[in-house]
């Protein structure tokens, strides 16, 4: 483990650094031979899971729903509804960021999608740099939370959990987020109004009539998440379906030019390769791990404590920030879930709920330094806003998202009540 670390820290590919490592060690206890049999199935049947279908499809209707200008169209519908106030414009920030995440799985994509939408008007409006960068790059988080989600697919696949429970265990935890967020920045600009000045303010007629370029957002959503939750059809179907969604209606939107289909394939392939290639490298690592029982015998150690199981959750959760402030997202989950991940069952936590811990502590992540992602997004889409602006603006993000898992945690039923509807 602590060669693994030193790998990632010093810049090896996080896939080449979980394959070395999980190879290396598993040829070090079973010997060269075994080791070689391992890389002999291990790339078949990681590429050749059916449940990965769901990557590339649900990434594909991402790119094709901001290639039809559905990112704007949920500003600008936003922007109509929560303009006038204090704020108005971080708040339509994140509410659509949270639409855009209905169709979007990639926490750094929505980021960086509504930064191009959303930063600029913010900036003409006279809003504070932080404010701006803090609430984009907190609301880009939304899009691993709110399904579909390319790290809750991960976890199921990890798991063996049902991908459609933990998508539908995702909507009531996002919403909540989208509200606490609102709520942050209407206090803050409550505070401090120059931070947030006012909009104009627009007629109940002009609000309705806004409705009209976000409302296909709503009818793909869910098209996906309802017919998952009807049964009538599976993660990997509706995956397929809200692709064509996203297709049909960028042509209908008459949006969709040649060299944008274009771009929307080869993004879409170049992300998928690289999550796969990143699952091909924790599989490796898995074998290694369960050759070792590192797994199994951590999770005795935990269970064995004489504390309650919420001091050991303590603990998991403790661990997952700090790694958050020192790796990425995906390369935590996969090196983690397979250790803690049976800690969880032995404690008896309902796996889809800590499904939803694991995704929230991920985005946590997110948005803690050094190596939150969404940040270094933000300061490539605001060159000229200096990183430790951004920082600061991030911060009282930070503390509600801290709120916010600590909910989580207090009230299961607030992930779970949506699935066991389901059941």
């Amino acid at each position: 483990m602590g060669v693994l670390f030193v790998l990632l820290f010093i810049g090896v590919p996080v896939a080449v650094a979980l394959a070395t490592v999980g190879f290396v060690g598993f040829a070090f206890i079973s010997g060269f031979d075994s080791a070689l049999g391992i890389i002999r199935i291990v790339p078949y049947g990681t590429f050749s899971n059916y449940s990965l279908i769901v990557i590339p499809l649900f990434v594909l209707m991402g790119n094709l729903a901001f290639q039809s200008g559905l990112s704007s169209d949920l500003f600008s519908t936003a922007r109509t509804w929560f303009g006038r106030v204090r704020g108005g414009l971080a708040m339509a920030a994140t509410v659509a960021c949270g639409a855009f995440a209905a169709i979007c799985g990639s926490s750094a994509a929505t980021a960086a999608t509504m930064a191009k939408v959303a930063l600029p008007e913010m900036k003409r409006h006279g809003y504070d740099d932080g404010l701006a960068t803090g609430a984009l790059a907190a609301g880009g988080t939304i899009g691993i939370m709110i399904p579909p989600s390319v790290i809750f697919i991960i976890y199921g696949v990890l798991t063996g959990n049902s991908i459609g429970s933990l998508f539908l265990a995702g909507i009531f935890p996002g919403l909540l987020q989208v509200a606490l967020y609102i709520a942050l920045i209407a206090v803050v600009c409550l505070l401090f109004p120059t931070l947030g000045p006012s909009g104009k303010s627009t007629s109940l007629g002009e609000k309705v009539k806004s409705l009209r370029g976000s409302w296909l957002v709503l009818v793909l959503f869910a098209l996906v998440i309802g017919g998952i939750y009807a049964g009538l059809f599976s993660p990997v179907e509706a995956a397929g379906i809200g692709a064509f969604g996203a297709f049909v209606i960028a042509l209908a939107r008459r949006r969709l030019t040649w060299a944008g289909f274009r771009d929307s394939l080869v993004d879409s392939l170049v992300t998928s390769a690289m999550i796969f290639f990143i699952m091909l490298g924790a599989n490796i690592f898995g074998y290694f791990l369960a050759v070792t029982r590192m797994p199994q015998t951590i999770a005795d150690l935990l269970v064995g404590l004489q504390v309650s199981p919420y001091v050991v959750l303590l603990i998991i959760i403790l661990i997952y920030v700090v790694l958050g402030m020192l790796m990425d997202s995906m390369a935590m989950v996969l090196i983690t879930v397979p250790i803690f991940y049976p800690v969880s069952v032995a404690l008896g936590f309902d796996p889809i709920w800590f499904g939803v811990i694991i995704v929230r502590v991920c985005e946590l992540g997110l948005v803690t330094p050094p190596v939150g992602m969404n940040l270094y997004v933000l300061k490539g889409a605001a060159g000229d806003v200096p990183m430790g602006k951004i920082w600061r603006g991030v911060a009282p993000f930070i503390g509600v998202d801290l709120v916010h898992l600590a909910l989580l945690v207090a009230f299961p039923a607030i992930s779970l009540l949506v699935p066991n509807l389901m059941r």
